[in-house]
């Protein structure tokens, strides 16, 4: 009988411990299979930052005052990356330590995902590199748009940020592109409804003087949030038009046009 009551012990706790491991992976598969603008919205829905943060725009954009929020695009005034002799960008980067081996391993292979589809080499800070990006776990998941100088901060919090899609989106921006519903075409293709939109977050939806470089509208870019970004009554801020039946923003990797304007703008070979 003792025997028994042993065995039954050990079989209740397996099980709770098999329940939890099942729920726990329940919930990791729920959360990949989110969008990269859904998860970056829940990232960094409740951000609380400390003072030494920067100001934010458009979700996930650092500025460093408000002066900045209507800027024209970077890239036409000098904030794009060096590009080396051979035809290479070398983007020096350092990761804080805070991260876990898993969350490394996320962090770098996002990094790497750069190198098989462009000439975009990120690659480890060295003694002597006066520009790199500082990967740090900050208040929530955000970048500066293009380089900036120096060391600049892009966050990937272990709070909702490590996800392939979303290391992607991040160094997107700081290669220097803004979001998709930013576009200056954007009102071809996207209708937006003001009235839904969160009060004093209307400015995320401005449009900028984008340089599209001939690529098409894309409903399936990392860049683009889904249609209910910012939205106060959970009704839609954003819709497709003139087919509103099209799928948008439920990107969770860089699409064939990412990766098509990445390579026009940095005029890679490849």
């Amino acid at each position: 009988m003792l025997v028994f009551s042993w065995s039954l012990v050990i079989l209740v706790v397996t099980s709770a411990a098999s329940a939890e491991e099942q729920v726990a992976a329940i919930e990791e598969d729920t959360s990949r299979e989110l969008s990269v603008g859904e998860l970056l919205e829940r990232a960094n829905r409740e951000r609380t930052p400390s003072f030494d943060e920067p100001i934010l725009i458009g979700g996930d954009i650092a500025i460093k005052s408000e002066a900045d929020r209507n800027a024209d695009p970077c890239t036409s005034t000098g904030c794009l990356w060096r590009k080396w002799s051979d035809g290479k960008v070398y983007i020096p980067y350092y990761i804080a330590n805070h991260y876990s081996s898993r969350e490394m391993a996320i962090i770098e292979r996002g990094l790497e995902s750069f190198s098989s589809v462009s000439c975009i080499r990120f690659r480890p800070y060295q003694n002597g590199d006066t520009e790199w990006l500082s990967i740090e776990s900050r208040d929530g998941c955000y970048s500066y748009v293009g380089r900036q100088g120096s060391g600049q901060t892009v966050s990937l919090s272990r709070q909702g940020c490590l996800y392939h899609g979303t290391v992607q989106h991040e160094l997107l921006h700081a290669l220097g592109f803004n979001h998709e519903q930013t576009r200056s075409d954007r009102d071809n293709h996207i209708r937006v409804y003001w009235e839904n939109i969160i009060d004093g977050m209307e400015y995320n939806f401005y449009k900028i003087n984008t340089l599209n470089q001939g690529t098409p509208y894309d409903y399936s870019s990392v860049m683009q949030y889904e249609k209910y970004a910012f939205s106060k009554n959970n009704r839609p801020t954003m819709m497709p038009i003139p087919n509103s039946n099209v799928s948008f923003g439920q990107a969770t990797q860089m699409s064939k046009n990412d990766i098509d304007r990445l390579n026009r703008l940095y005029k890679c070979c490849k």
